[in-house]
């Protein structure tokens, strides 16, 4: 007799931690609607992804890059012959295929 009540407390105790697992979860899962239901919102409220896109681009091609130099044609015309072929390519086998 003494061994059944001790299962039942065991039981009940158990049984009270199981309603507080519960219990927590299901706030849990609560907050989280309501961050993602309140996230949709914001998300209706914004205009189009597309349209924000055009409105950088075209902001980003009509600005130049204040970090690179403006330039009309190489500033060290000797280093263009580092980017063009050979001037005789009879003489140098690097090119042939």
């Amino acid at each position: 007799m003494q061994t059944d009540k001790s299962e039942q407390m065991r039981w009940v105790a158990a049984d009270t931690r199981g309603k507080h697992r519960i219990s927590a979860e299901l706030k849990r899962l609560e907050q989280e609607t309501r961050f993602l239901e309140e996230e949709l919102d914001q998300l209706e409220k914004m205009e189009a992804a597309s349209a924000a896109c055009k409105e950088i681009l075209s902001n980003v091609e009509t600005r130049p890059d204040p970090l690179l130099p403006i330039t009309n044609g190489p500033t060290n015309p000797s280093w263009d012959r580092w980017f063009e072929g050979p001037q005789d390519k009879s003489g140098c086998r690097c090119w042939i295929l």
